[in-house]
């Protein structure tokens, strides 16, 4: 019951399943006979069973829902009731064993609210998202289960446990006393009343800012003056779509779609419409805008904590963190903020005589990347538009899978149309050990926007692996928002889109390596999840990645020396933009969350929070309250936006001793990041794993290098 570790009705679409029997029969529950519905089966085919997504339906998922619910807590009952003494295997273990069948059905639904969100969709999810919650919470505030758990940690050195199983105890012992088990009985009441409020509005929130994101702007000719080639026809393919009038273009209300436009557009005004639609997401005062769910939301989770004995929602969020405090993260932050507006200042003090010769006095937020490309051309005779066409997206693809394999003999091979997709556009791939050739997953890759589909960059597992359950093969996937091109046109991406692509898929290297025995030890804290993904970007850029991969899509030669040279000279170019643009939001999240009475107006706390941090005026968050699903959309990322600082505190310090050894693709240091970080999950302290492989704690001053801010 890996799922009992999140955050309540969150579980909805994050779970990653393992195996269930074909009827119940966990831990002496009543064997139930199990209705005729593809989500409650034992999934079939290759690979130990993959998901049936050509035979769901989402009218199936109520009922799914409402038996595997019944057959979790009828599990748990029979734990928790059990006469006989409390010990490691009858009670631990067999939680671990419980809600199998759930965690399927939570899979699959998890990619339908994600990537597949149809009104219908939309309105399970808020039915069910508070029935998930409110399950959960008799778990959790199960007094007979707790005793069992509390007995059993008060013995935990007297019961012969291995260093796995007693982290595993502590942490279900003190997982349960987070989430309440302590509370009398009115007070847990209160509690799970909160809880499903909150997943109400959760979904909420999701089905708002899906509808803002699901909008175009439409465009003619000359409003796309300046944009390049490939964007414009991708524009005219949504356009199409949409049914606007021929020669019309459809610029998506989404970040793939709408930077290419504030980067390249020379028509000020429509930079400035694109922008206003992007950025006012969720905030336009109609059917759609999320300020009086963010107030609701914030209030809840202030009450709550109060409820469980903490002063915010952060003190209680980071308690199961690597940084354990509000204060140490907002520390960490504010370390780096200072330098990265200073380096703003600079940088807009760079554009102003470009901006001069157009007419523009003051940089306001719409020109900022428009100018910082002209200042990049003039620093180093670099353009984006210059980089793109070597950054085809299939040969980008093929280039990550090459590098996995040189580093961890991970083999990704295609094999699309030989398994179910939920999705025509989706791409599968067998993953091996390159060594011995043991099949150890599958990989589905879902590239490209869509309606229906929520925005950003993730990557999800459906089936871990877990020597308890018995599963050994990983499967999941990486989902993306590129836009779709229209037909026979090459998929040409940006550098940060790049990165992005080469970011997820570090995620996936990571549960493709991860070998546990038991399910709730697969996950990581929420500042150490980032860690491995920012890790893997680094090997994007390197030589052997540039010369094998980065090829033109037109003439097939490599990025040539002189224009990677050019990029590596630029590397700290317009760092302070990128910092402050992503620490913005990671700080507001953070004093939004040690509010001590929850009591906020969203825009006026945003406006307010930014005024004391002196955000540079030519800039915005890069992810603002309204449409920060990050934050609104599950208790998952809330007081923990700074967990990719963190995790790039981590990266910045492992990437110097791949570089240490002159050799990107050192097998000894990958062997090590692999054996310490990477294949053990939680099953130990991640601060500790990082110094057994590191030999000491990060260095934050690698970070600050990598910005080119100031060290100490």
């Amino acid at each position: 019951m890996k799922n009992l570790l999140l955050a309540g009705a969150a579980a909805i679409a994050m779970s990653a399943a393992p195996a269930f029997a074909a009827q119940a029969s966990t831990a002496g529950a009543a064997t139930a006979v199990v209705p005729d519905n593809i989500l409650l089966k034992k999934w079939t085919g290759p690979y130990d069973g993959v998901p049936p997504w050509d035979q769901v339906k989402p009218a199936q998922f109520a009922p799914a829902f409402q038996f595997a619910i019944d057959e979790m807590l009828q599990e748990i009952d029979a734990i928790a009731n059990n006469s006989a003494e409390p010990t490691f295997e009858n009670t631990i273990e067999a939680m671990e064993r419980s809600g199998e069948r759930l965690d399927y059905v939570g899979s699959i639904f998890g990619v339908y609210s994600s990537n597949l969100s149809t009104p219908e969709v939309q309105a399970i999810n808020k039915e069910w998202s508070p029935k998930l919650s409110a399950a959960y919470d008799k778990i959790n505030l199960n007094g007979a289960l707790f005793k069992r758990i509390e007995r059993l940690y008060e013995q935990r050195d007297q019961l012969g446990l291995d260093a796995k199983q007693k982290r595993l105890l502590t942490r279900t012992y003190e997982g349960f006393v987070r989430r309440g088990a302590k509370l009398d009985e009115a007070q847990k009441t209160q509690l799970s009343n909160y809880n499903q409020q909150l997943a109400t509005a959760f979904s909420d929130f999701n089905a708002k800012l899906l509808a803002d994101e699901s909008t175009y702007t439409q465009a003619t000719e000359a409003d796309l003056a300046g944009v390049p080639a490939d964007v414009k026809d991708a524009a005219a393919a949504a356009a199409k779509e949409a049914g606007q009038a021929a020669g019309t273009y459809a610029i998506a209300n989404t970040r793939s779609a709408v930077e290419p436009v504030l980067s390249f557009g020379t028509n000020r005004a429509f930079r400035e419409k694109v922008w206003q639609a992007f950025v006012q997401r969720g905030d336009n005062g109609n059917a759609n805008d999320t300020n009086a769910l963010i107030a609701q939301i914030v209030k809840l989770r202030s009450d709550r904590a109060k409820l469980l004995g903490f002063a915010t929602h952060a003190d209680w969020r980071m308690q199961d963190t690597m940084a354990k405090s509000p204060a140490k993260a907002m520390d960490l932050m504010m370390r780096v903020w200072k330098p990265a507006v200073a380096r703003v200042h600079q940088e807009v003090a760079d554009m102003k005589p470009f901006a001069a010769k157009d007419g523009v006095s003051t940089i306001e937020p719409w020109d900022y990347r428009f100018y910082q490309e002209k200042v990049r051309k003039a620093k180093y005779d670099l353009s984006q538009e210059e980089i793109k066409p070597y950054l085809a997206l299939d040969n980008l693809v093929k280039g990550m899978f090459w590098s996995a394999e040189q580093l961890y003999d991970l083999k990704f091979t295609e094999n699309t149309g030989k398994v179910p997709v939920f999705n025509p556009d989706v791409r599968t791939f067998e993953v091996s050990n390159a060594k011995t050739g043991e099949v150890t997953g599958l990989f589905y890759l879902d590239t490209y926007a869509r309606q229906g589909k929520r925005s950003g960059a993730w990557a999800t597992t459906y089936r871990s692996r877990a020597g308890l359950l018995g599963d050994k093969i990983v499967i999941g996937s990486n989902n993306n928002n590129f836009t779709k091109p229209s037909p026979g046109k090459p998929v040409l991406i940006s550098l940060t889109d790049a990165e992005t692509l080469w970011h997820e898929f570090g995620h996936a290297i990571h549960y493709y390596l991860s070998d546990v025995k038991y399910p709730s030890l697969g996950g990581s804290p929420r500042d150490f999840v980032e860690y491995p993904s920012q890790v893997n970007e680094n090997w994007l850029m390197t030589r052997p990645v540039l010369d094998k991969f980065a090829r033109h899509y037109q003439t097939g030669e490599a990025m040539p020396e002189a224009l990677v040279k050019k990029i590596e000279a630029s590397e700290t170019f317009n760092q302070g933009f990128a910092t402050v643009e992503y620490l913005s939001s990671a700080l507001v999240d953070m004093m939004l969350h040690t509010k001590p009475d929850g009591v906020i107006d969203a825009d006026k706390f945003e406006r307010e929070a930014l005024a004391k941090l002196d955000m540079p005026k030519e800039m915005v968050m890069r992810h603002r309250l309204p449409q920060f699903g990050h934050l609104f959309s599950s208790d998952s990322y809330s007081a923990g936006y700074y967990s990719y600082l963190w995790s790039e505190t981590m990266d910045a310090d492992t990437w110097e001793a791949f570089e240490a050894t002159g050799n990107p693709y050192d097998r000894k240091i990958a062997d090590g990041f692999r054996t310490y970080l990477l294949s053990t999950g939680n099953e130990t302290d991640r601060a500790e794993a990082y110094r057994q492989f590191r030999g000491r704690d990060p260095n934050v001053d690698a970070l600050l290098k990598r910005r080119g801010f100031p060290t100490n």
